[in-house]
């Protein structure tokens, strides 16, 4: 049983608690928020969570195995350095970091102190990815020619303006950190690295000074062509589509929104799953329930107490930070960029 602190209490850090309440693998045993309010107080009593004042008590338990970042992050760079060095495995909530420098930096930390790092890609946990990656392994959608995902999500009207994601500095491009970045990984997973990208990022209607309508051209490396758009002042919805010399496989379903249940953010992201091929009739796919965030949660237990290796590996993470900053560099200069 790995024993876990969490440190971030806000919906999605307290989501994370809710997926592993019942786990066999991992306990979460204390938290650490910088807000310390009576809701925190609250729900730390509730689920028997040690509450501490600073994150360097959490480094400095010997009781605790292992560290869970929800955080902003701008503060990710120390934040898993300092879990290395203090010789507690890591799981990192994405955005990973801001640049790949701050990456680099980040996973060798972990690599020279011989701990853990799991990164929270969770669509990738999910059967149904987990069969279309198949698919394309086993070449039943031909030579890939080229892939697409659009997100979408009304949260940016209403953010307040302390919240990292209203700030332009925290979360370039609007929808690309909060939503963009898992197609991104998506992307890479599928596909392997990205060669070059081309972005343009726009403010239509959110308050504030960031983006909301944000789309994005890859050239990939291995031949194939992408596109991503990410927008936040609108209803929500997710879109993955793969097209291939021998038909078309398309996932749908949904973005986090305001007001959902942890159960829907944990298991509902995925809902419908079609296999088209060029003669015939589509193919509709189950879609069963699966709780991603255990599933992640639970791989990256796995991986620190000695079991195989945690799915996304240090490269992969590594080329998605720096596909994203050279998104962002794009954006800014009006330019493509090279990754």
């Amino acid at each position: 049983m790995l024993r876990t602190a969490i440190v971030g209490l806000g919906w999605w850090g307290t989501t994370l608690v809710d997926a592993v309440a019942n786990s066999d693998q991992m306990k979460m045993v204390a938290a650490f928020t910088r807000s310390n309010s009576d809701k925190d107080k609250a729900f730390t009593t509730e689920r028997g969570l040690k509450l501490v004042n600073t994150y360097e008590a959490l480094l400095n338990d010997p009781e605790i195995d292992a560290i869970i970042l929800a955080t902003q992050p701008k503060g990710h760079r120390d934040q898993v350095v300092g879990a290395a060095k203090a010789g507690k495995h890591v799981f990192c909530e994405k955005p990973f970091m801001m640049n790949r420098a701050e990456a680099v930096e980040a996973v060798k930390a972990c690599e020279d102190a011989g701990v853990t790092l799991g990164l929270g890609y969770n669509r990738r946990f999910h059967p149904s990815w987990l069969d279309l990656k198949r698919r394309i392994k086993d070449g039943e959608l031909g030579t890939i020619l080229h892939m697409e995902c659009t997100m979408s999500g009304p949260n940016g009207l209403s953010l307040s303006t302390d919240a990292w994601r209203y700030s332009p500095e925290e979360a370039p491009c609007g929808g690309l950190f909060p939503m963009g970045v898992h197609a991104i990984d998506g992307f890479i997973d599928l596909a392997g690295d990205v060669d070059q990208v081309f972005c343009q990022s726009l403010h239509r209607a959110v308050p504030g000074d960031n983006d909301d309508t944000t789309s994005v051209l890859f050239k990939m490396a291995g031949g194939m062509s992408a596109y991503l758009g990410v927008m936040t002042a609108t209803s929500g919805s997710f879109r993955f589509q793969v097209y291939g010399s021998k038909g078309v496989a398309a996932l749908g379903g949904m973005t986090h929104v305001v007001g959902q249940s942890s159960h829907q953010r944990r298991s509902g992201l995925f809902g419908s799953y079609v296999i088209k091929p060029l003669k015939g009739d589509a193919e509709s796919i189950e879609v069963p329930e699966f709780d991603l965030n255990k599933a992640e949660l639970e791989a990256f237990a796995t991986a620190a107490l000695g079991g195989p290796a945690y799915p996304i590996t240090h490269a992969d993470m590594i080329q998605a930070v720096a596909a994203t900053e050279a998104i962002v560099a794009s954006a800014r200069t009006g330019q493509a960029v090279r990754v």
